[in-house]
């Protein structure tokens, strides 16, 4: 069955070619690479942190997996691009392999191997999880910890419940992401309900293992901050008590009702809802841990769907008892989960928003070339659309619109990439007003080229490539991207 799993999720990682979210890269591997890389050897680190590194939001111990596979290839000499891109994801498949057996192995485990099997087809037929499972999240990190700790949580029935093991996975996924804690709230409170010994409970196990996994990152942090910081607070204090991820948009209370969860769960709906009604009373903890997952979410005004996915291993197990529960119908169930889920799994892994990862490829180009010195590569996009040092990896000169949120509370703020978009000719004449200061390339979506036309021929500017982004362009996003080399 591991084998089986490796076999595709290994498959699952290379057909997956597209962009999700820009923490993917710039909350992991950015950091991963600006820890381990210098240049020139030995001076300066080179790389990039945003401004939730610079304001301490972040904790490095979560990169620091992928700076520890970087720093590997760099003494084995094997620093190339290419294995710097598909190392840390293919790591990450072989964790979601694993974690997909764990969750078969709880289930064949409470219930038998056939509802085991079920679930296990669920698992690997989500597409959701198909489209998530290899990149280098914080929230996939997240779920596989999940899974992990599921394993061992004490349900009724269960005599592979280990106390201590599941807590300290359950701390160390909220070490990589506090968040992970919400889910963990309802299944940790009804434990402590259930458990006898509720003393021992919290001083042998609750507080020695919170001591080890919170002493710990703080070191970790201590060591790359360069200061004492406990950045869970701090995460906590900018997402909840001020809210200010509204920055990056925000939502209305019943979107993950109406659009997060239906979206993520997919052709599974309709079983998960049967699954809900079939599955033995013992399993409503975790019905009751989706649920209020899904409201505390809610509450928040930044929403995505990649916040939710960690409860998504819960819904495949009553997704798995329905099936099971089918009888004639399972064939066809099947077939129908198997085929509905092959379609939006393999366009958004290989279609969709696959652009910004393919232009990557030409400014590799540049580092080759023996212009490199004099190259300077300006990324007019939406801020972040595009990773960094971790996906050219030589230290060429790149600048991106910059977008950190309003930390000073000036009211009159706005970011460089509004004041750019709302009038993009105006602001390159006015950046660039000495052609010494040109970039030497242009990456923009096409839906600029219209509006900047004046700027690119009268400096001079080419079209070299044009890249296929998305069929879906929206706003500031276009459906190709354009690369102009200065002549």
């Amino acid at each position: 069955l591991l084998a089986l799993a490796l076999v595709l999720r290994t498959l699952n990682c290379f057909l997956v070619q597209t962009s999700f979210v820009p923490d993917e890269y710039w909350q992991s591997l950015e950091v991963a690479h600006r820890m381990v890389f210098k240049y020139p050897s030995p001076a300066a680190n080179y790389g990039y942190l945003t401004w939730e590194w610079t304001s301490s939001l972040r904790g490095y111990s979560y990169p620091l997996i992928f700076a520890s596979m970087y720093k590997a290839l760099q003494l084995l000499a094997k620093d190339d691009v290419q294995l710097l891109i598909w190392v840390p994801r293919i790591a990450q498949a072989v964790l979601a392999a694993f974690a997909d057996v764990q969750l078969y192995s709880l289930v064949q485990h409470l219930e038998n191997s056939e509802t085991a099997k079920f679930v296990f087809f669920c698992q690997l037929c989500s597409w959701f999880t198909w489209y998530s499972c290899t990149r280098t999240l914080t929230n996939t990190m997240e779920t596989i910890l999940t899974i992990f700790a599921l394993s061992y949580y004490p349900i009724k029935g269960s005599k592979m419940g280990n106390s201590c093991k599941y807590l300290a996975l359950v701390a160390l996924a909220i070490v990589i992401r506090p968040t992970a804690v919400i889910p963990w709230i309802p299944l940790v409170f009804s434990h402590f309900l259930q458990e006898q010994k509720k003393t021992d409970l919290i001083l042998h196990t609750c507080i020695p293992v919170g001591l080890v996994t919170v002493g710990t990152s703080l070191i970790i942090d201590r060591v790359f901050f360069g200061e004492w910081v406990l950045v869970q607070l701090n995460f906590l204090k900018f997402n909840v008590l001020q809210n200010l991820g509204t920055f990056y948009g925000s939502h209305p209370w019943h979107w993950y009702f109406t659009q997060g969860l239906p979206v993520i769960l997919g052709p599974h709906v309709p079983f998960f809802i049967h699954g809900c009604a079939v599955a033995p009373r013992r399993y409503h903890i975790f019905l009751l841990a989706v649920i209020w997952t899904v409201l505390v979410y809610s509450t928040l005004s930044h929403k995505e769907f990649r916040f939710i996915y960690p409860v998504l291993p819960f819904c495949m197990i009553f997704c798995g008892y329905s099936l099971k529960h089918l009888k004639a119908w399972k064939k066809t169930a099947a077939s129908f989960l198997l085929l509905s889920n092959l379609v939006p799994a393999l366009y958004t892994g290989l279609v969709h928003q696959r652009g910004t990862l393919d232009v990557m490829s030409h400014i590799q180009q540049l580092c080759k070339n023996s212009q490199q010195s004099q190259a300077f590569v300006f990324i007019l996009m939406p801020c972040h659309s595009t990773p960094f040092y971790s996906h050219v990896h030589c230290p060429l000169k790149m600048r991106f619109l910059q977008c950190p949120p309003n930390l000073t509370g000036n009211e009159s703020y706005v970011d460089e990439a509004d004041v750019f978009y709302s009038n993009p000719l105006g602001w390159l004449n006015k950046e660039f007003y000495n052609d010494t200061l040109l970039p030497s390339h242009l990456i923009l979506f096409n839906v600029l080229e219209q509006e900047i036309s004046p700027f690119l021929a009268l400096r001079g500017y080419e079209k070299t490539a044009t890249v296929f982004h998305t069929h879906v362009p929206q706003g500031r996003v276009g459906s190709h991207i354009s690369i102009y080399r200065r002549k």
